[in-house]
């Protein structure tokens, strides 16, 4: 069984996902889509808040981010092992060693207690993203804001005032990832917790004194399915006159392009759902559910990973 999913954001104004800075002007990463250019949000940033989200909602994690480092730092607090840590079993790892280093770091395991032939030095993950691509094109937006200069102060980063000059997005963003259930399974309460994680995402690129932008859903599809593919656009949400829509998934449902009892959709798309055609879509097996965060716990019963018991 597989889980294909897009999850769509609100729409907020954000200053965030930024590359390279020209001077004092903080650029937005950005791809070309029809001509125009779109904010991106890499996946990468997007599974490092996810692994900061599986810390903080309880699971044994391997990877802390270290935030007082003079460049972007990461500590590891033992050698990958996918059975004691989740960041591990869900996002794989590559340790790059290759002769005397490998030796010694088996000869370090097995000291440690560890079967030195069960480690593997590369897994692939199992959680499975793209980019996540604005809705709306960049328009060239930018703000400024004044830096202070620092007086007769202990410390200062500069010698005068600075004018900073920001480029910025009033937009949402949708993004895909998918997960082959039968390599969760063993761990069905990891994949439970990974799953609240994702409907609860936040703090995902930085810039957060500046930008508060969540990556929690404000809508979102998810299917079950035997296929290896999603089978669909994983980048079809739009929004029309502020109305979340997903016009191939739902009208393909209802011209039954696509099993119906395989999917379930969530949040402001439901909400903004006329009658009749939520009424079809129910006949048609699809699940429904006003709250994107309650629906991917639907999602989590139905693939057999059910809560525990604390």
């Amino acid at each position: 069984m597989n889980l294909f999913a897009t999850v769509l954001t609100y729409t907020a104004p954000s200053a965030n996902y930024r590359g390279e800075s020209a001077e004092n002007r903080a650029v937005i990463q950005k791809i070309t889509k029809d001509r125009f250019e779109h904010a991106i949000i890499s996946p990468e940033a997007i599974r490092n808040a996810i692994r900061e989200s599986l810390r903080h909602l309880g699971l044994p994690s391997n990877r802390e981010r270290l935030g007082d480092e003079d460049q972007l730092s990461v500590k590891f607090a033992d050698y990958p092992d996918h059975d004691r840590y989740a960041d591990d079993f869900f996002m794989g790892w590559l340790v790059a060693a290759g002769g005397k280093d490998r030796k010694r770091i088996l000869e370090e395991l097995a000291k440690a207690g560890r079967d030195p032939a069960r480690f593997q030095f590369r897994r692939d993950s199992i959680l499975r993203m793209n980019m996540a691509v604005s809705l709306e094109p960049y328009r060239h937006d930018s703000v400024f804001t004044q830096s202070p200069a620092q007086v007769d102060s202990p410390w200062k980063n500069a010698d005068s005032s600075q004018l900073l000059h920001r480029e910025t997005a009033y937009t949402a963003f949708q993004y895909p990832f998918a997960l082959n259930l039968e390599d969760c399974r063993g761990k069905g309460d990891w994949t439970r917790v990974l799953l609240r994680a994702i409907g609860e995402l936040n703090d995902v690129a930085g810039n957060h004194a500046r930008s508060y932008f969540e990556m929690a859903p404000a809508s979102i599809v998810v299917r079950l399915t035997q296929q290896l593919v999603a089978g669909y656009d994983t980048y079809g949400f739009r929004i029309s006159e502020g109305r979340h829509q997903l016009p191939e998934i739902v009208e393909g449902i209802r011209h039954r392009d696509y099993p119906g009892a395989e999917f379930f959709l969530g949040g402001q798309l439901v909400k903004e759902m006329d009658e009749a055609t939520a009424a079809d879509l129910s006949d048609k097996g699809v699940t429904l559910d006003r709250n994107p965060q309650r629906l991917l716990m639907t999602v989590a019963d139905r693939a057999g990973f059910h809560a525990t018991a604390q």
